[in-house]
């Protein structure tokens, strides 16, 4: 990945890009960035469906605007594969959340994300695809998908064999596994 070319597009307002994640490629916009959330929103048809939130630690995440007290109740499965669905009722990030009052939120275990990470803030991110689609393996399968609506594609090779995320939710000390995944939940 060309972290600096990709962070510099990223960092400019309204971006959107496809980029290899740590599991499979996604679209991605600055979290920061209410109009490049939007446009991201619109790209996958998305309204009450809100992304994952990825950053390179808590403290991105913290200084978002997420609340500590979550993150730190979760901070044991990362880094790595497993989004989690945490509360999020902050209404200047209704953008994110779209009114659902919770985000999935996740701390890569990949390393050039998290160099990127690192020149971005977070991102949020959902799979490069369709809505009901498969998620695209290639770079190629993405622009067949976005076309010259999105302005910077990274090619991360052929990402067939990688999973999406598991995402979970906990509910008191309950796990609810709300996507299979990379990541396997023995409940």
């Amino acid at each position: 990945m060309d972290i600096q070319k990709t962070a510099q597009f990223l960092n400019q307002p309204g971006a959107v890009a496809v980029i290899p994640t740590d599991t499979v490629y996604g679209l991605v916009a600055r979290a920061q960035d209410l109009v490049a959330t939007e446009n991201l929103y619109k790209l996958k048809h998305r309204e009450q469906k809100p992304g994952t939130l990825i950053a390179a630690n808590l403290k991105q995440l913290e200084d978002l605007g997420l609340k500590h007290r979550y993150l730190k109740a979760v901070e044991q499965y990362w880094p790595g594969a497993l989004s989690v669905v945490i509360p999020c009722a902050d209404p200047k990030l209704e953008y994110l959340h779209q009114g659902k009052q919770s985000l999935a939120v996740r701390l890569p275990d990949h390393n050039q994300l998290t160099q990127l990470l690192d020149k971005t803030g977070p991102l949020i991110t959902s799979s490069a695809n369709n809505p009901g689609e498969p998620p695209a393996a290639t770079i190629a399968q993405a622009k067949k998908v976005f076309g010259d609506k999105i302005g910077h594609y990274e090619d991360g090779g052929d990402l067939s064999n990688n999973e999406p995320s598991t995402v979970i939710r906990i509910i008191d000390d309950a796990v609810e596994v709300l996507r299979e995944g990379a990541v396997k939940i023995e409940l």
